[in-house]
């Protein structure tokens, strides 16, 4: 038998008013959210999630799209989103997108369809270069690669520092042949290669042919 929310209310001894407001978090007294939260243990009831985001903007549910899951750092970014976002109450839609725009639309809608809070962000260049947050409806953050002009806030590494701490670093070690190997798909690449470069520059070296 289906469990409704008049069914929480009268376990509860309460209006069916407190329980909505319970359950969406709103202006409800400890004891009420306590006698709403052992009523709904008692009767088993499952809210209609699909049914509260459509009478809501958004859903208590934030988007994670990665270029590469198997990718350690993009394991590890969703790792620490997952841990953050369930001590917020949140849950998490995570999707891999290979590096293809194509794939990166298509979950851009999903986000749209499930009416997410927001997306943390790892686009290609070409969906960095296009993307409108505002026409999404919802606030994207981008992660490891920025978008042109800043048209969406962005959390990245500096990537040429990074480079040339490196080359720093391998210096320190008595080295003075060093290579480097940069992808030439993402703007990620080529602000690491120009850092790799201005450090052998810096240090009197010739850099390796790309």
């Amino acid at each position: 038998m289906t469990v409704s929310i008049k069914d929480v209310a009268l376990a509860a001894g309460v209006s069916v008013a407190t329980v909505s407001r319970a359950l969406a978090k709103g202006p409800v007294s400890a004891a009420l959210k306590a006698k709403v939260e052992a009523a709904i243990a008692a009767t088993g009831y499952r809210p209609n999630l699909s049914a509260r985001r459509l009478r809501s903007r958004h859903s208590d549910t934030i988007g994670l799209i990665v270029s590469d899951i198997r990718n350690p750092f993009f394991t590890a970014v969703s790792r620490a989103v997952e841990d953050v976002a369930y001590q917020a109450g949140m849950r998490v839609i995570l999707c891999n997108t290979d590096e293809n725009p194509d794939k990166e639309a298509m979950y851009l809608r999903l986000m749209q369809e499930e009416r997410v809070t927001g997306v943390i962000f790892a686009a290609t260049r070409a969906t960095a270069e296009t993307l409108d947050a505002e026409a999404l409806g919802f606030p994207v953050v981008l992660i490891d690669r920025a978008a042109p002009g800043g048209a969406a806030d962005a959390v990245v590494l500096d990537n040429a520092a990074a480079a040339g701490l490196l080359v720093g670093h391998l210096r320190e070690q008595g080295h003075d042949r060093i290579g480097g190997l940069f992808g030439n798909t993402s703007s990620t690449g080529a602000e690491r290669h120009a850092g790799f470069a201005a450090a052998l520059a810096a240090a009197g070296l010739a850099a390796p042919a790309r």
